[in-house]
This record gives C-alpha cells, sequence and structure tokens, in this order.
C-alpha cells in the first residue's frame, strides 16, 4: 500500500542496495476521540482495499464482558474498555492478508486503549506490510503510528534505499488533524511572512516537539511562487508524516534570520532543525543540517532523499510516546494443526507460541528502556559539559557554580530587591550563573534620574532573578526553550518576568545599522568568541517609554553554562531615541 507519488521499488534507476529497505516511521497526535480516529482509519483502509480489488473487512464489533445489551453501555471511562482480544486475520480477495487487534493498554484498567491493524500485501521477491497503531492514554491526546515495511525473500534481492511514503499517510494526515505538539502536520510546506516568524520560533523551541521541522529559503533572483511549485513542493515529496516543513518569504526570512542569528537559512537553501533547539546557542547551530541551493538544483530527486535522511533516522530512533510503548506485541493466531495431530500437539504449539510472544515483548520492553536510557545519557552529558565549560570559562576568581553548599540554589539574597541599581550593581555576586560584562557607569546613573524612583532598580532586579532561575534550569537541559519561553511558562515556585519585557533580539533597522549594531557588540569572554565581543540582541525593557533602560545579554547556557549582561542602562541608539 504505497503510493505511486513516491518512488516505486521495482524502477530500475533507484540505487540497488542488498537487504531491506528503510522503513517508513510516522507518529502522530489528533485530537479526534479514540473511537473517532479508529472508525476513520478503518473507513480509508478499507477504502484502498476495495480499490486493489479486495473484499472490505467486517466491521470491529466488541462488547466489553459481562455488559447486559439491556443497560446503557459505558461511557468513555477508559477503564471500562474490554481486554485485548485475540487477534483476527483476514484472508481478503485471497492476496491480502489482515490482522487486527486491540484493547487495554499494558497495565490493566485504568491505562488507556489501543486499536491496531496490519497489513500484508505480497511484493516481488517478498511481502509489503503497513501497520497502524491507535493508542489512548488516560490523560492527553490519541496517538496515531503508522509503519511501512518490506520484507525480502533472501539476503541477496535489490531493494530500494527506502520503503516509500505509504498512500494512506498522505489521506489520514488532513483527515486527522495531525499534529506534533504545537506544530500541524500537513502533507505541504506552508508559507510564512514576517508575522509568523515568532510563532515558528516558538515551535522550534517547543520541548513538545519531536518531528524535525524543515525550513526553506527563496533566492533572491526566483519568485516565491515559482520556487515553491517547482522546487520546495517536488524536494519535500518524502516529508509527510516524518517532518513540519515552511517556506519564508523574503521578510520572514530576514526576520528569522535576526532572531536566530546561530541558525539562519538563505539563498535557496533549506535547513532541517532537528529538536530542542537553543536559539542563543552558536554550539548548538551545527546541529542543525543546511542542504545547500547548489546540491538541490543538481538533482532534485537525490536532494529529496538527502532530505529525507535525517527525518526517516529520527523517526526511528525516537523513543516512543508512553501509550504507544505500552502496546502489547500483536498476539498472531497459532498455526492449524496439520492432519493427524492430536490434542497435545496442538497444546504444545499453542504453548510455543506463548513463549515466543513472552520473549518478543521482553525484547520491545528492553529496546524501549535502552532508548530512554541512552537520550536520558545524552542529556545528562550534554548538561555536564556545560556545567565544566562555565566553570572553566569562569576561572578560579569566578562566581559560584549553582547549588554549591552554603547557598540555596535560586534564592539571590535574603535582603529583598535593592531600590537602587547601586545597590543593584553590589548584589551581583548574589547570581552564580550571571556574569556582568559591561561598564557600571551607564546603570549607575539611572540613579540620578529621579524619574525612575526604585522601580527600574526593582524591574532589574527581577528580570536577573529569573535570568538565574532560567540558566539553573537550561544548564540541566530542563529548560523547555529560550528565556522568553521560559517567561510564558515560569515553572511553579520561579519568579515570575513579565513575557511582554523579555525581547529575543533587535528589530531588522538596528541588526543592519553599523552603528546602532556595533553599540550592541558587547564584551564576552574569550572561552565564548575570540574576538571577547558579542552582538546582544537579546534584553529586557526596563520600564516604559522611547529611553526606558533596558538590559542586555548573551544566553550561553549551552556552552559555557553561563548568561553574560552587557548592558543596563537607558534605551541604547535606534529609530526613536534618534
Amino acid at each position: 500500500m504505497t503510493s505511486d507519488r513516491s518512488p516505486s521499488p521495482a524502477r530500475a534507476d533507484l540505487p540497488g542496495p542488498r537487504g531491506p529497505a528503510t522503513p517508513y516511521r510516522m507518529t502522530v497526535t489528533t485530537a479526534l476521540p479514540h473511537a473517532d480516529a479508529v472508525a476513520l482509519a478503518d473507513q480509508r483502509l478499507g477504502d484502498w482495499l476495495k480499490q486493489e480489488g479486495c473484499d472490505e473487512p467486517p466491521r470491529v464489533l466488541r462488547e466489553p464482558p459481562g455488559h447486559d445489551p439491556g443497560r446503557p453501555a459505558p461511557g468513555p471511562d477508559l477503564a471500562a474498555d474490554p481486554p485485548t482480544a485475540p487477534t483476527e486475520r483476514l484472508r481478503l480477495g485471497g492476496r491480502v492478508l489482515l490482522d487486527r487487534d486491540g484493547g487495554l493498554l499494558r497495565g490493566g484498567p485504568g491505562t488507556g486503549r489501543y486499536d491496531r491493524r496490519r497489513l500484508r500485501t505480497p511484493a516481488p521477491h517478498g511481502t509489503h506490510q503497513l501497520t497502524l497503531t491507535i493508542a489512548t492514554g488516560v490523560e492527553g491526546p490519541t496517538w496515531v503510528r503508522l509503519e511501512a515495511e518490506t520484507h525480502t525473500t533472501g539476503s541477496g534481492v535489490r531493494t530500494p534505499c527506502r520503503v516509500p511514503v505509504p498512500e494512506l499517510a498522505r489521506t489520514l494526515l488532513p483527515l486527522l488533524d495531525a499534529a506534533d505538539g504545537p506544530a500541524a502536520v500537513q502533507l505541504a510546506p506552508r508559507v510564512l511572512a514576517a508575522g509568523d516568524v515568532d510563532a515558528l520560533i516558538d515551535e522550534l523551541c517547543d520541548p513538545e516537539r519531536r518531528l524535525p521541522t524543515v525550513v526553506a529559503s527563496v533566492p533572491a533572483d526566483r519568485g516565491l511562487d515559482a520556487w515553491v511549485a517547482e522546487v520546495v513542493r517536488p524536494l519535500c515529496g518524502q516529508l509527510p508524516g516524518l517532518a513540519t516543513a515552511y517556506v519564508l518569504d523574503p521578510g520572514a526570512r530576514t526576520e528569522f534570520n535576526v532572531a536566530l542569528e546561530y541558525h539562519t537559512v538563505y539563498g535557496g537553501a533549506v535547513r532541517t532543525y532537528l529538536p530542542e533547539v537553543d536559539p542563543a546557542s552558536r554550539h548548538d547551530g551545527a546541529r542543525h543540517p543546511v542542504l545547500a541551493r547548489r546540491r538541490i538544483e543538481e538533482d532534485l530527486r537525490r536532494a529529496a532523499g538527502l532530505l529525507a535522511r535525517e527525518p526517516r533516522r529520527l523517526a526511528a530512533e525516537q523513543p516512543l510516546p508512553l501509550p504507544l510503548a505500552a502496546v502489547p506485541v500483536l498476539r498472531v493466531p497459532p498455526p492449524a494443526p496439520r492432519a493427524g495431530t492430536g490434542p497435545d500437539d496442538a497444546a504444545a504449539l499453542a504453548h510455543e507460541e506463548q513463549l515466543d510472544r513472552a520473549e518478543q515483548q521482553a525484547r520491545a520492553d528492553e529496546l524501549e528502556r535502552a532508548r530512554h536510557s541512552l537520550r536520558r545519557e545524552r542529556r545528562r552529558g550534554a548538561a555536564q559539559v556545560r556545567a565544566l565549560t562555565g566553570r572553566l570559562c569562569a576561572g578560579p576568581g569566578g562566581p559560584a557554580a549553582p547549588g554549591r553548599p552554603g547557598r540555596r540554589s535560586g534564592a539571590p539574597g535574603a535582603a529583598g530587591a535593592p531600590g537602587t541599581f547601586t545597590e543593584v550593581m553590589a548584589r551581583l555576586g548574589e547570581f552564580p550563573l550571571l556574569t556582568f560584562t559591561g561598564d557600571q557607569k551607564a546603570a549607575l546613573a539611572l540613579d540620578e534620574l529621579q524619574c525612575s524612583g526604585a522601580g527600574w532598580a526593582r524591574l532589574t532586579w527581577d528580570g536577573l532573578t529569573a535570568l538565574q532561575e532560567y540558566a539553573e534550569a537550561a544548564v540541566r537541559g530542563e529548560a523547555g526553550g529560550d528565556f522568553k519561553q521560559w517567561c510564558e511558562r515560569t515553572p511553579a515556585g520561579c519568579h515570575r518576568f513579565p513575557p511582554r519585557k523579555a525581547v529575543r533580539g533587535e528589530s531588522r533597522t538596528v541588526f543592519s545599522h553599523t552603528k546602532w549594531k556595533r553599540e550592541r557588540m558587547l564584551p564576552v569572554p574569550e572561552c565564548v568568541d575570540a574576538s571577547r565581543r558579542a552582538f546582544m540582541g537579546a534584553h529586557l525593557r526596563i520600564g516604559g517609554g522611547r529611553t526606558a533602560p533596558r538590559l542586555h545579554y548573551l544566553d550561553d547556557c549551552s556552552g559555557s553554562g553561563r548568561i553574560y549582561v552587557g548592558y543596563i542602562g537607558l534605551h541604547l541608539t535606534n529609530t526613536r531615541t534618534n
């Protein structure tokens, strides 16, 4: 059940490795109730089978055990669902084999339910297999997983490099309103304007995102519509269900590259943003591959395969969400006893089948535990490297590390918020992960402005406190995004700083103005930048008005494990302060 819009395994011009083709694995969520999602999937599966000349499978009818037909059926309480039912095996038209099962997730009542369909069709030198699993926990969305693979009859058979995107994936995605965390998973790339950039950045940094996000730029010598139709859409033809895709129009490209100076994309290139983007880290930028325009135009079909490589790899390595991980292995009906065999032989066959299932389940559980453990170790190792780098960067006389004995992490000072900037600067040592690198004169001069009172100093202190708490979480890999997202979703027990006062970067005009940009090139240690200067576009708004103070900083938690505050003072030059 593969798409005729994808490369066919029979095509002679495909690369011909010997061995199994790379499988297709799609994992998305839907807001549909579990039963509606299953009914929709069965309908689309039945439609395809009819098109292929096969018999449409009968409807699945299951009654909860002990249900009295004279009483109302149980409601949506998942604990009332029936236990796992034996696999139902159907031969449709003599050439298609359909297995289907469903019931409670492993763990029993109160854990959720699942339904699964496995379709096998004959193929040259093997079998095509398509497995659709729908699982819903007690809380959270309905998860949909679609797997397509090819089983060959021998190791010497030539196969395509990868299993094409199944046609069922292309038909189900729009009907399910499929999503990946905050993002809609659509069939075709979506064109973004400048006003959409903030939402895109939030999506890239969202900790719930599992799929890669592919962002395409438009070259200056090509029109937007023509480039999308002739290049981007064919290029993304192998991505449905594996990634979300966007195209930046010229205005959006500029805004995007100003906001993400270490993760830029331009000139007709296409960039794949893996999960857990850190927009403030230049080191993180190297993690997200770029496909250059030259390679795309040299061979569009080959470029499409290259672009799909990372999404395919990630789909294979990502740990399953909990509801899908709790789906039991498929219980295939035991083979019928041969003529002349007695009941003891049939019982032995059934016992062997039970042992096989137990072994398969144990292996599946072990693999899932290994994947989760590997991911935890990677995050822990990265956090340790960031913390060590931060201590080395700070030097022997630098500030204390977070959590050092004798000081409660995240509780700067016990004397309350300072009322003057003189006191703010004197107490900066209370923030162990913040390093002030600028000139104190600009901050101290604010005390001479009578209009500010103590409000500016207290708001600055609030901002520094929130930055410290964010940094403590970020070096552990638990911040869930950048500082603005932290402000929007401040964890319980942490100091809240107004999200509208946390700005990711300067405007396009400021960034492109040589003098104004130079004002924001502020001091950093050599371990951050060899030039000892870095552009600090991210800032906090201290008060309102055109000349109200600003606090400019560089978030390097993923690099040196610190945040560098390069400026506290009146608003630096821009179009309004001229």
